[in-house]
């Protein structure tokens, strides 16, 4: 009889472990339908069920003290931006259980667990500097990659986005700016100056291309922001630069710190750079470590 209890016991904790595994896998999939419905991506949505799926493992219920708990867990063991990352998951979960019914413990609809403050570094590294910049214009130009080398002086001398670098035209050039559209109406006009515009008129010209796109691959078709990327490292390992300040961003910032070294109105940068807030903007503010590091050397004599 007692050998008869020992092995029901047994049975017993997979088959509710079992059935604990069926009724949330159930309820991850009804979420993963809400989270569809919304539209939020594929990827996202396994991050968010992952989230879901930790809390579990940690608490059987949903409450605020738990959640806190949890939160406090996530802290401890995790980057801000991943503690963020399933604090956001959580909170759509709780969303999506406020459509069903309300929890035990909390009100669902009136809850939210507060995401982490992210600590914003003081400096911006891995920037390209002018010195490796004009180190890079030189070797394009010199090795005859001048396809390449107006890549790199477009994105140094407009401060345009890789996405905005491709829709660029001959046309554009002639007039010395290109506007583009927001989906909510607004123009982001970025401006040619015009000694860029001369040069490049001058190379479409002697590869007798009077209009349309100027960045096209081999297919005849716009470059893709990838393909831009992935042969920019290729040259700065080619020449002897860092890669890892070798990215079409890169040039941006490098843009932006120059021009507030040439003309300091941060308000007209943000315009320029197609800003919604200054506070965007202030990031190209901020010194790299390495310049920081020199700053120091130079200035603490005490």
């Amino acid at each position: 009889m007692k050998e008869q209890e020992k092995k029901d016991q047994q049975g017993t904790l997979p088959d509710a472990a079992a059935k604990w595994e069926a009724e949330l896998q159930a309820d991850l999939d009804a979420f993963q339908i809400y989270l569809r419905k919304m539209g939020i991506a594929q990827n996202t949505i396994v991050s968010y069920q992952s989230a879901v799926r930790q809390y579990y493992l940690h608490h059987p219920t949903l409450t605020i003290e738990n959640l806190q708990a949890y939160k406090r867990y996530l802290i401890e063991h995790y980057t801000a931006n991943t503690v963020n990352a399933k604090i956001y998951g959580l909170n759509k979960y709780l969303r999506y259980r406020n459509t069903i019914q309300d929890g035990p413990d909390l009100s669902l609809d009136k809850y939210n667990v507060p995401t982490v403050k992210r600590q914003q570094k003081t400096f911006a590294d891995n920037v390209i500097s002018n010195e490796d910049y004009k180190l890079l214009k030189d070797r394009l130009k010199e090795d005859g990659q001048l396809f390449w080398y107006f890549i790199v002086r477009f994105l140094g001398a407009t401060g345009a986005r890789v996405s905005e670098l491709v829709q660029i035209k001959v046309e554009h050039l002639k007039l010395g700016y290109m506007d583009l559209y927001s989906k909510g109406g607004k123009i982001r006009r970025i401006y040619f100056p015009d000694t860029l515009c001369e040069e490049g008129l001058k190379w479409l010209s002697e590869k007798q291309v009077t209009s349309g796109f100027i960045f096209l691959n081999r297919r005849g078709q716009q470059i893709t922001p990838r393909g831009i990327n992935s042969q920019l490292k290729k040259f700065a390992q080619q020449y002897g630069i860092d890669p890892s300040t070798i990215y079409p961003h890169s040039f941006r910032h490098l843009y932006a710190k120059n021009f507030l070294l040439k003309f300091n109105d941060i308000s007209l940068l943000a315009d320029l750079l197609g800003h919604e807030s200054i506070e965007t903007t202030k990031i190209y503010l901020t010194q790299t470590s390495t310049e920081q590091k020199a700053l120091i050397d130079k200035i603490i004599v005490w």
